[in-house]
């Protein structure tokens, strides 16, 4: 782990870089607050600090007040390393922001377990930190297809459809649906039929634009949102998507199985529509579709597709 020693004088902060390689830790050197500060406060900052009380230009305290003002800062535990051993002074440290308070001269084996104890906290704050967001995420994502599931989608997807709104770019919405799919359930079993939604999915991430939404809607049933783009593009991608579906056969564990898929596809009016109106416009053209056949795109209504733009 990497740790800051902010002190003015050279002896000093060479005598603490040369305890801190000895005891594991990769020390970061600077001679004054203004050099702390932007080092603490830039991209890929240590999460340990060591900071004297006394420097130019910026001192040790207000480094401390600065840090705990941004939500990069915050993160950063901090020492205090000070001649100062008043008990005001030590309050005043706390009081700033510090997160330990060592006075100079200091004992090395006790600095040392107080900066093992700084690492343990933080390496804590960084698992907590992950573990959170490892569950956000698996609240987010389907976790057959791993791609968004619906909840997700309906809160990326309203988002984005709130900005086109705002810059009048047209939004398209595909609503797909695996052909015949209860058959694959009933006569090879639920694992062939995961296998089949799994490798839908994978198909149709590989044909998709990038900042398209792909989720799985329900069931064998995916949604993609197609920001700026119009139906003659809406309709490219659908089929795009269509032919990548039955490309090749889909393998399981017994056999192989063809599979098709049928798409509704529908484009946002000039006119303000809610993501609701139009992910239901493009199920009603979904609906078409198999009704129509299946293995084939509709559209939610007549639109002349020799139009420019996708």
């Amino acid at each position: 782990m990497r740790v800051l020693i902010a002190d003015d004088s050279d002896v000093s902060r060479k005598l603490l870089s040369r305890l801190l390689e000895q005891w594991g830790y990769e020390p970061v050197g600077c001679a004054d607050g203004e050099e702390a500060w932007q080092i603490l406060s830039g991209p890929d900052a240590p999460k340990l600090a060591i900071l004297d009380w006394v420097m130019p230009r910026i001192d040790g305290i207000e480094v401390c007040r600065r840090l705990r003002e941004t939500e990069v800062g915050r993160q950063v535990f901090v020492y205090l390393l000070t001649a100062r051993s008043k008990p005001e002074d030590i309050l005043a440290g706390l009081e700033a922001g510090a997160n330990d308070y060592i006075i100079k001269p200091f004992n090395q084996a006790e600095l040392r377990v107080r900066l093992r104890n700084g690492r343990q906290l933080v390496e804590l704050h960084d698992e907590l930190i992950s573990a959170r967001e490892a569950l956000r995420t698996q609240a987010m994502v389907d976790p057959l297809t791993e791609v968004w599931n619906r909840r997700a989608f309906m809160d990326l997807a309203a988002k984005a459809l709130s900005r086109a709104g705002r810059i009048g770019a047209p939004t398209s919405a595909l609503m797909i649906d695996i052909d015949h799919f209860k058959r694959v359930n009933d006569e090879h079993g639920h694992a062939a039929g995961d296998v089949t939604i799994r490798a839908v999915a994978d198909r149709v991430k590989d044909v998709l634009r990038t900042g398209d939404h792909l989720a799985r809607y329900g069931g064998e049933e995916f949604v993609v949102l197609l920001p700026d783009c119009r139906a003659p593009g809406a309709y490219a991608v659908a089929e795009r998507v269509r032919r990548a579906v039955q490309r090749a056969p889909v393998t399981f564990d017994g056999g192989a199985l063809e599979v098709t898929i049928s798409v509704g596809a529908a484009t946002g009016p000039e006119s303000r529509e809610s993501l609701e109106e139009l992910v239901s416009r493009a199920d009603g053209a979904l609906y078409a579709a198999k009704n129509a056949g299946r293995n084939r795109t509709m559209l939610a209504a007549p639109i002349e597709l020799a139009d420019t733009g996708t």
